[in-house]
């Protein structure tokens, strides 16, 4: 009776556990609260982001690794889901999608996400059972796993846990070196040693020197943050002055050949307005000009009126399209067009990392009968990707000289590695476009601006980022936010940025990419395979004094 009450407690002890880890893995990224209370939104990522590991590693404390990782699994679906239930919105209210897939949709983005917080359950098991499991090793195995996710099945590295750290200042300024992943790195490792701390208190036992030295570790790694902060003086330098619109569209009317000329004139309203108060370059939302820019001979002259009229540049989100002999469209662009007074088409990048069953649908001769992208726009058929990253010149009106941009369109700034490209060809500064009016009034919005403010972290780089129902911000070299729209209003933002070149050849992030985190996996190949020779001596010992016994004993 006493073993089965001492189980009973144990399993709801693991439950209190894993159900923690859920609530703080959910709230450790930005949600909005309810409409009948304000319009807040609730960040607790600073706090709670290094609750969610060391809850996870004490939940899973005793488990072999197929149970650890069974259940590591559930509990991140369970998180997941959650975090993604904005999908519902997307494929439903949206998408046009019936309800069992809008149910579908964020379980089974769960289910990617989750997939690797399993693996991490049966890795961190069989660490745990060559003895090389320590605070260190953690963060390392999570780390590396988080770099995966990056690019597995093309990738899916929304709520990566290093974005929960978004407004942490000190832990930004390892995101020049590491990327977001030395975030990722530094929570996991400050989690494992909160969880070892709470197994020392239970067992009233003191921490070893291993804890010290860890928790010495996290301390250093943020005070110099702290330090690299307080050099954050800028000098005086030439500016440009830079607009981002939100005209608030309504997803459901967006591509209404009835509500096109409405939606342009809000455009060109908010074009000029900026223009009036100095605004050089103006960059609209993704896919902002209704119809396409190619479509109708009097949009591409209307735009570059607009242009000489203003004196500024435009920054154009449109769908590109191209045709067949017989006026067909064959091709389809999510893009982004640099329009000003003197050439109609100053340039132009088309998005290269397009959303899986958004813009394009995988396995479509498997799938093709089921299942439809659900955010195509006015394309007819598959969203065709674009070459890659590549930064782009712009002219600065009034003869001031240009100024060299990376135009990451929307999903694109999911992905470090695509982003860094853009400054690594030289961007001095990211005029990033999205349409955010998919996500409803989610934690989508907030999440991905934090998202977005990493990538201008990492590089080293002012962000403009103009989203159709926002929110709109622009982000400093930093990762700070400096100003930002509220979501579903109508409006628009300048600021004066600083006309710098990013450092030489950016920052050592931009340069080099994801070295930390490859280091991170060589690591956990290194311990592995560490502990596994090291058992094996151990074996070989114990078979060699075993043999000695037996041949001693012989002799006698």
């Amino acid at each position: 009776m006493a073993c089965a009450a001492d189980m009973s407690r144990a399993f709801r002890s693991r439950g209190l556990l894993f159900a923690g880890y859920v609530a703080a893995t959910v709230f450790a990224f930005p949600h909005p609260v309810p409409q009948s209370i304000g319009d807040g939104v609730v960040d607790l990522g600073s706090g709670l982001a290094w609750w969610s590991p060391a809850l996870l590693m004490l939940a899973l404390e005793g488990l072999s690794p197929g149970r650890a990782g069974r259940a590591a699994f559930g509990a991140a679906l369970i998180s997941h889901a959650l975090i993604l239930h904005w999908l519902y919105v997307v494929t439903v209210v949206y998408g046009g999608a019936p309800p069992l897939a809008g149910i579908l949709a964020p379980l089974g983005a769960g289910a990617y996400v989750a997939a690797f917080t399993g693996v991490f359950g049966v890795g961190w098991a069989l660490l745990g059972r060559l003895e090389v499991a320590t605070p260190w090793s953690a963060a390392a195995l999570w780390t590396a796993l988080d770099h995966f996710r990056s690019f597995a099945l093309s990738g899916f590295p929304w709520a990566t846990l290093g974005y929960a750290q978004h407004q942490n200042g000190a832990l930004l300024a390892l995101a020049p070196y590491t990327g977001v992943y030395g975030l990722s790195f530094v929570t996991v490792l400050a989690g494992a040693l909160l969880a070892g701390l709470l197994r020392d208190l239970r067992a009233r036992r003191r921490p070893g020197a291993g804890f010290w030295a860890g928790a010495a570790a996290v301390i250093v790694f943020h005070g110099v943050g702290v330090v690299d902060r307080t050099r954050d003086s800028e000098v005086e330098m030439q500016t440009v002055r830079v607009a981002v619109l939100q005209g608030n569209i309504d997803q459901k009317v967006k591509w209404s050949a009835t509500r096109a000329e409405e939606i342009l004139r809000v455009y060109e309203t908010l074009t000029r307005r900026a223009a009036a108060v100095g605004a050089q370059i103006i960059v609209w939302p993704e896919s902002s000009v209704p119809g396409g820019i190619d479509t109708g001979a009097s949009t591409p002259h209307r735009l570059a009126s607009l242009a000489r009229e203003t004196g500024a540049v435009l920054v154009l989100g449109a769908v590109g399209l191209e045709y067949d002999g017989e006026s067909r469209p064959i091709r389809f662009t999510d893009s982004v067009f640099l329009v000003d007074g003197a050439n109609q088409r100053a340039g132009r990048y088309d998005k290269a990392h397009l959303v899986p069953f958004g813009e394009y649908l995988p396995l479509r001769n498997l799938l093709g009968g089921v299942f439809t992208a659900v955010a195509r726009g006015i394309a007819t058929r598959d969203v065709s990707a674009g070459i890659g990253p590549r930064a782009l010149d712009l002219a600065i009106p009034g003869g001031r000289g240009s100024i060299r941009a990376g135009l990451p369109i929307c999903y694109e700034l999911l992905f470090p590695d695509l982003v860094r490209r853009f400054v690594a060809d030289g961007a001095e500064v990211l005029f990033a476009t999205t349409n955010d009016a998919w996500y409803g009034r989610t934690g989508a919005p907030y999440q991905f601006l934090a998202i977005t403010a990493l990538r201008s972290a990492e590089n080293r780089v002012w962000t403009a980022r103009a989203a159709n129902t926002g929110i709109s911000a622009f982000i400093d070299a930093r990762g700070r936010v400096r100003s930002r729209t509220r979501i579903f209003e109508r409006g628009w933002l300048s600021a004066d940025l600083p006309l710098r070149p990013a450092p030489i050849g950016g920052s050592f992030y931009t340069r080099y990419g994801d070295v930390f985190a490859w280091a991170c996996w060589l690591a956990v190949a290194g311990l592995a395979l560490w502990g596994v020779a090291r058992q094996g001596g151990r074996a070989r010992a114990r078979r060699s004094g075993s043999v000695g016994r037996d041949r001693g004993d012989g002799h006698e």
